[in-house]
């Protein structure tokens, strides 16, 4: 039997955001109102990822006297530099930074010939220790050649709420298909990409299985993949055994196992909390993810089993 690490490994489950912005960038809030009004929906962490760029003179915003005993944030930023297939400038989250990551990247909203490549900045960011993740890749017109070289990313954005909700191009399903498919190590995460311009807030969170709601459990649980991502459904258990995958959630109406290729397999059914889906027209996928859909049309997404 084969078990996502979220639902093996120790502790408990602590929901957050790894995606948000204040009026240090491009947000319309101060970063303590943001980090107020993550707490008072209940949220247990916060990541403000506020644009990383020259005309807002490179903010690292200092958080740390927004966390309270029930409350806790982590230090990122949302890097640019350089420009991806179609002239545009990437988008690299990067949560986990340290304090005195050097101010550099695009010095406002155009790439330019002599900055450092996304790729490279990625790998940057991953070197100082950040959780570094392919932002937006259908809101950005990403390329699956773009993404392919973004090499150092730990994970890529399944759903953004923002681009979602003002552009509806908030998916990273097929881009982060196709590179786990590759063999890349990747996990998903669902975000905000709050800006509280527009209703781009408490729409999408990271669920972090650790034994502590502290910045440095979170980070490392984010590593090593032991989390799940959702709209609004709860996934309790995701394993494989024999050609047979168990799920365990809050009541949904669709649980979906999918795979390589075109595999796919659904099972349908009113106020399902446990599902078994047969692997005999998908015996051969090398990975396995598992979606859950509820009755408003919420989903939830495990990160992806590999399997021997």
């Amino acid at each position: 039997m084969t078990r996502q690490s979220a639902f093996s490994a120790p502790g408990r489950f602590w929901r957050g955001n790894l995606h948000s912005h204040s009026n240090r960038s491009d947000g319309a809030l101060t970063p303590e109102e943001v980090c107020r009004r993550y707490r008072a929906e209940g949220y247990d962490f916060l990541a403000l990822t506020d644009h990383y760029v020259g005309i807002y003179d490179y903010p690292l915003v200092d958080t740390t006297p927004f966390r309270q005993a029930d409350f806790t944030t982590i230090l990122g930023a949302e890097l640019h530099s350089g420009a991806m297939e179609n002239g545009e400038l990437w988008h690299i989250l990067a949560v986990g930074l340290p304090a005195d990551f050097p101010k550099i990247g695009a010095r406002d909203w155009r790439a330019a010939p002599d900055q450092e490549s996304g790729p490279a900045l990625a790998a940057r960011a991953a070197a100082a220790g950040a959780f570094v993740t392919i932002a937006h890749p259908q809101w950005s017109g990403m390329t699956l050649a773009d993404a392919r070289s973004i090499t150092a990313a730990h994970a890529v954005e399944i759903y953004n709420h923002g681009s979602a909700v003002c552009n509806d191009r908030g998916d990273g399903t097929q881009i982060a298909d196709l590179l786990i498919s590759e063999g890349r190590d990747l996990s998903l995460i669902a975000t905000d990409d709050s800006h509280f311009k527009d209703p781009d807030y408490f729409g999408g969170w990271t669920m972090v299985k650790a034994e502590e709601n502290t910045p440095e459990a979170l980070l490392a649980a984010l590593k090593r993949g032991d989390f799940y991502s959702s709209e609004g459904p709860e996934i309790h258990d995701f394993r494989v055994a024999g050609d047979t995958v168990h799920v365990e959630c809050s009541a949904v109406e669709r649980v979906i196992a999918l795979g390589q290729g075109s595999s796919s397999n659904c099972l349908w059914g009113k106020s399902l909390t446990r599902a078994e889906l047969s692997l005999q027209w998908q015996s051969d996928t090398p990975w396995l993810r598992v979606v859950v859909i509820d009755a408003a049309g919420r989903r939830a997404w495990s990160n992806p089993i590999r399997r021997a």
